[in-house]
């Protein structure tokens, strides 16, 4: 009996507060146990979630924020050239430096043990000068035969060695490299670039690519995202006013690409879409065309193939939640007076945004990095920003570059993800306020 009141107690307990007026009544022994409660499932609750907090972080949080680290990494010159590097803390900038750094460059360069180091901050010196990895390559080949001449004068030396060493764009160059971290690669996915005088500035117009290709990825997104939301809206209306039949069958069709691979699929499209392809074929055959259409390696292709792919991800999510909106309140909505085309748009339509909302976010997430489809189905006008991360990973083994494209894009889908928060509510956007 004194169980069964007291576990009474606990529940009524658990309605109340400390600003209810009925908490007074309680005694305070009562109140001491029902907070250790309290505290004792809170703290067995954290615990059951730190193994899923674990992985997230190891596995998911851990590897981006150490690819985003590479984005102002400059271990290079301080690597491949040790000393010049320190020597270069105290260095002003203001002229040619002294015969000391001359030095310290000079010993960087015929010390064999660094050769692979410098290579690697050779091409790094290559990113802001051009034509600087073949002055480092060059220098070091040669400066092994002159050690007399360097203990001697070693500025002019290296000077005579190749007129470049005195200039200044290649030692301001060597400054900024010898930093530990740089914005060089995040300025440079911009389009931007730090000169002589250490400002800001646009690159030169024939290398400001970056953000042309970072607004094309953009549009490109928006379009397919669109084109996804039209299609996608009807079908699954239709999947839930469809008989049991006829909604497994649509549903197969809309869940059959994902049981092919992702080059199929987009390979399937250029047999399809080329000159000689079935769509080509039939408009010929047809009269409707009298010379074949450019269908494929074009934005047009571009839209076809992604469209295709990510369209189960905007239907599924609209579907779910279509699947739960009762009939009654379009009927109600009638019984009320309201037109069909009111009753979409004010009861039917808001009630689906959950899904839009959740559907529209996930196509186009997918869709701004993509990177198979556009690179072969598109043309040289048509590649996305993943085909540049890419390229700078594989290719250049620029990971720094990767990096800081990488970093963009990510901010431009957290922007994306913070306004909707602010300013439609992603809350109600994935269904958890009403």
């Amino acid at each position: 009996m004194w169980i069964m009141r007291f576990a009474a107690t606990k529940e009524y307990m658990m309605t109340v507060t400390s600003e209810h007026p009925a908490w007074s009544a309680i005694s305070t022994g009562q109140k001491q146990e029902f907070r250790r409660d309290v505290r004792r499932k809170r703290l067995v609750s954290h615990l059951l979630v730190v193994p899923l907090l674990l992985f997230i972080a190891v596995l998911f949080i851990g590897p981006i924020l150490v690819m985003l680290s590479r984005s102002v990494e400059n271990p290079e010159l301080r690597a491949g050239l040790p000393v010049l590097a320190q020597s270069l803390e105290d260095w002003p900038g203001e002229a040619l430096p002294d015969a000391k750094i001359f030095r310290a460059l000079a010993n960087d360069l015929s010390n064999a043990d660094l050769r692979p180091e410098r290579a690697a901050a050779a091409r790094r010196l290559n990113y802001e000068v051009p034509g600087y990895r073949t002055l480092i390559m060059g220098s070091a080949r040669k400066i092994g035969r002159m050690q007399d001449e360097i203990a001697a004068d070693p500025k002019a030396t290296l000077i005579g060695l190749d007129p470049r060493w005195g200039e200044m764009p290649y030692w301001h160059a060597l400054r900024r490299a010898a930093s530990p971290v740089t914005a060089y690669y995040l300025l440079a996915a911009l389009d931007l670039k730090v000169d002589d005088s250490g400002s800001v500035v646009r690159t030169e117009p024939e290398q400001r690519i970056f953000v042309d290709i970072l607004l094309r990825s953009l549009w490109v997104s928006v379009v397919v995202t669109t084109v996804c939301l039209l299609i996608a809206f009807p079908v699954a209306n239709f999947m839930v006013v469809a008989g049991p039949r006829m909604r497994v069958v649509v549903l197969l069709s809309i869940l059959l690409p994902f049981w092919t691979s992702l080059l199929v699929r987009t390979s399937a499209w250029i047999v399809v879409l080329q000159r000689e392809g079935l769509i080509n074929d039939i408009l010929t055959g047809l009269s409707l065309v009298s010379d074949p259409l450019e269908l494929i390696f074009n934005r047009f292709g571009v839209y076809v193939a992604m469209v295709h792919i990510l369209l189960p991800f905007m239907v599924l999510p609209l579907y779910s939640v279509m699947q739960g909106i009762p009939p009654s309140y379009m009927r109600a909505a009638a019984s009320l007076g309201a037109r069909p085309v009111q009753a979409f748009w004010r009861v039917y339509l808001p009630m689906t945004l959950p899904g839009i909302g959740a559907g529209c976010l996930l196509t186009f997430i997918l869709a701004v990095g993509y990177y198979i489809t556009p690179a072969l189905v598109g043309g040289a006008q048509d590649q996305m920003i993943g085909y540049f991360i890419a390229f700078f990973t594989d290719t250049r083994l620029n990971w720094g570059m990767a990096s800081a494209l990488s970093f963009i894009l990510l901010s431009c889908i957290l922007a994306l993800y913070i306004g909707l928060g602010r300013y439609v509510g992603i809350g109600r956007l994935v269904g958890i306020d009403k």
